[in-house]
């Protein structure tokens, strides 16, 4: 994404007030989330709505659609490997996760995803990478460093 506000919003992450890297990650994600304006936001809602109601598979159509019609969209990815996730299909969240990563390498919420489903596969080693890539982005994000530590304690 070519945001000329995204930079300083990473800065902003590094730093040590809480409040001033709280505010950074809430932009990043309105920037993520609003990518393709009101269509990808309203579709992303409907989806929401969908899996809150506990329409698991009209939240996975509407995301389904919506990846295939704006492949580009890395939010779209993500919320659907959120989705897949929550349904216990690790292996298609990862590979969202990985689409997302590919469109989007700053996305710290898809490296911690990829992380979880990771350890959910009993791949520690890639776990630690990819909630270590996560770190490298958001430093203060304390479950990224709990998580580094559980995933190293299973290898020993």
């Amino acid at each position: 994404m070519d945001d000329p506000a995204i930079e300083p919003l990473l800065e902003n992450l590094k730093q040590s007030d809480q409040s001033v890297r709280e505010q950074a990650t809430q932009q990043l994600w309105q920037i993520w989330f609003q990518q393709k304006g009101a269509y990808g936001l309203d579709l992303l809602r409907r989806s929401q709505l969908s899996y809150e109601a506990g329409d698991l598979e009209g939240a996975e159509a509407i995301l389904t659609t919506l990846v295939e019609n704006q492949p580009d969209f890395a939010e779209a990815w993500n919320r659907r490997a959120v989705l897949h996730y929550v349904q216990g299909d690790y292996a298609d969240s990862l590979s969202d996760c990985r689409k997302v990563t590919e469109l989007n390498p700053i996305h710290f919420g898809a490296w911690h995803g990829m992380g979880l489903c990771h350890a959910a596969l009993g791949q520690h080693r890639e776990a630690i990478r990819a909630f270590q890539k996560a770190l490298d982005i958001q430093p203060y994000a304390l479950i990224n460093q709990k998580l580094i530590l559980e995933c190293t304690a299973l290898l020993s």
